[in-house]
């Protein structure tokens, strides 16, 4: 893969680096996680000179992959919708859409564990104009009783009418509206909270119902298509952090991996990014970091309270990692409702160990996967399991998973172990509207990005690539790019979407002839427009994920008892308050 690395710091340089380039606006960004990424390729594309600075070893965030005993394992399990606009954009200009899977149409398999039945929560086939295609998807989840149904229903649409910036909606809590909307203990759990936990990190009693709001209204009434489930069919440090390497290097943009930033000074021609590897001068800066982060590093005066974004807190996620020796789970993913276990997904295709060699003897790193099934079981807002023994996880997943499904029970789980997030997401409480800043600082050049900042959106991947999106155009101000141009290697080609389901190879992102690692390239934008501007124009952000060692066998402090402490998003992705209006084509 072609891409400019600085691997460790290496003692400063007398004087300040410039933003090496094509003579345009320097631009650094601080962060390599999915808000960096798009804000990179937006000004890149734009022209201007561009530094990618990631403290971990590689690019991707919390949005990334580790090796595992001839496997990959993600940091979380990331899904988004069809009204994800602005993050399909960016898969679209890192041409890797191909390696994903969208659902025809909004369908998610339930299990309710307290009777062994199945429910389905299925948009109709009929063509019903918004919000009246979801009456029927309502009616027809058997998850709880007709009547209660009608209730959900009516709910749901006085739901999608709060806006969520008014501060008396940011400030109550999900669980005390939907308990004035008199909806019972079984629809909250069965319905509500199946959607709100997943994307909020938090049960309804502890989230904000104005980021529910916006998750019921985008995700599932504005748009009869919008809730429709895609996910990736590969690791995804290749579908975001190897492509992304990629083409910012086709289009001249300098990233430094495992360089950490130590300070941002104001100069009288722009900024001073000092880093352990020296300093390096730009005309603008995008600060793509965890808020602790942020508000360490941003100069005094920037922006007004900046303590106030550790005041947002975090919250985590587990992930409980299966791997049985035969087939267990016939869908792609299962959500259960009245169990620990809240959502199921199929990673066998996407990990490799179908690829992976064979176990050889009593030294193997592994038992024999021939024919083997890797589930993993994401368990958001989490503060439950986060701190229990790897042990007694393992002993109690595993023995739910043999209640919950027939063919577990005669099978064996060859492999189970955990990973955690402690900071997946910023804890998306009532009040945390006031809390997360907009892209612009009050110091000129200096702009703010992450799925943590005023995006109107939860913490999500969309949120996070809306953030690069409003970051570029802060920090590119009133400059103004001359017309794109393709890029060395290749020519601009339009946008082909194409079915999912590409094999994973080990050897990652091109990793031989017949596997590149796109098939498509989308046209470039001459400047960073922002999507869903207005009040709220303000992930996964900055250096958030463990190393990748890109070796089978050697994850980054990961053993049988407990993975690699990590940050994250939340494990699905969220609806869209508007569609973008420029930056990636959408």
């Amino acid at each position: 893969m072609s891409v400019s690395v600085t691997p460790q710091p290496t003692p400063a340089p007398p004087a300040a680096a410039t933003a090496p380039g094509r003579g345009g606006h320097r631009l650094v960004v601080v962060g390599g996680g999915l808000a960096g990424l798009s804000a990179a390729l937006v000004a890149a594309d734009a022209g201007a000179d561009v530094t990618v600075l990631e403290a971990r070893p590689r690019l991707g965030g919390a949005t990334a992959s580790f090796a595992r005993d001839g496997m990959w394992v993600d940091t979380g399990q990331h899904v988004f919708m069809r009204c994800c606009t602005a993050y399909r954009a960016f898969l679209r200009r890192l041409g890797v859409v191909h390696l994903t899977t969208l659902q025809d149409r909004l369908d998610v398999p339930v299990l309710l564990a307290g009777s062994g039945a199945r429910a389905r929560l299925r948009r109709t086939r009929i063509p019903w104009p918004a919000p009246l295609h979801l009456t029927p998807a309502l009616l027809g989840y058997r998850a709880f009783p007709i009547g209660q149904r009608l209730r959900a229903a009516l709910a749901a649409h006085r739901l999608g009418r709060l806006d969520p910036s008014r501060p008396e909606v940011d400030g109550t809590s999900f669980g005390s509206w939907l308990a004035g909307q008199k909806q019972s203990p079984a629809t909250i759990e069965a319905l509500w909270e199946l959607l709100t936990v997943a994307t909020l990190n938090a049960p309804a009693d502890s989230a904000s119902l104005g980021l529910a709001a916006t998750v019921v209204r985008t995700g599932l009434l504005e748009r009869a298509d919008a809730g429709d489930i895609g996910w990736a069919d590969v690791p995804l440090q290749r579908l975001h952090g190897e492509a992304a390497a990629a083409e910012l290097a086709d289009v001249g943009a300098e990233v430094r991996t495992g360089v950490k930033v130590r300070e941002l000074t104001k100069t009288a021609s722009g900024w001073r990014v000092v880093t352990d590897s020296g300093p390096i001068d730009a005309d603008s800066v995008i600060l793509a970091v965890p808020p602790p982060a942020a508000a360490a590093l941003l100069p005094a005066g920037a922006v007004e309270n900046q303590d106030r974004f550790v005041d947002l807190g975090s919250a985590p996620i587990v992930n409980v990692h299966m791997i049985y020796d035969r087939t267990v789970l016939e869908c792609p993913f299962l959500a259960v409702v009245g169990s620990p276990v809240q959502w199921v997904f199929d990673r066998t295709a996407s990990s490799g160990i179908a690829a992976s060699p064979p176990a050889a003897g009593a030294g193997a790193d592994h038992p024999p996967r021939a024919g083997a099934q890797y589930l993993a079981i994401s368990l958001s807002a989490a503060d439950e399991w986060i701190d229990r023994p790897a042990a007694e996880i393992r002993a109690i997943f595993v023995e739910e998973m043999r209640r919950l499904l027939p063919a577990a029970r005669n099978a064996e789980a060859i492999e189970v172990f955990v990973t955690r997030e402690r900071t997946a997401t910023f804890r998306q409480a009532p009040g945390s509207y006031a809390l997360r800043p907009g892209p612009a600082t009050a110091l000129p050049g200096l702009a703010l990005a992450g799925a943590w900042t005023d995006t109107g959106w939860p913490a999500t991947m969309e949120g996070a690539v809306r953030s690069g999106l409003a970051a570029a155009k802060v920090a590119l101000g009133g400059w103004r790019p001359g017309p794109p141009s393709p890029g060395p290697t290749r020519r601009l080609l339009p946008v082909v979407e194409t079915a999912g389901g590409a094999s994973t190879r080990m050897g990652g992102c091109g990793a031989s002839a017949d596997d590149p690692c796109k098939t498509s390239q989308s046209s470039r934008m001459p400047e960073a427009n922002v999507p869903g501007e207005g009040p709220s124009s303000s992930t996964p952000s900055g250096s958030s994920t463990p190393g990748v060692t890109g070796r089978p066998g050697d994850p980054p402090g990961a053993d049988r008892q407990s993975a690699p402490t990590t940050t994250s998003t939340s494990t699905t992705t969220t609806p869209s308050a508007a569609a973008p209006t420029g930056g990636f084509p959408a």
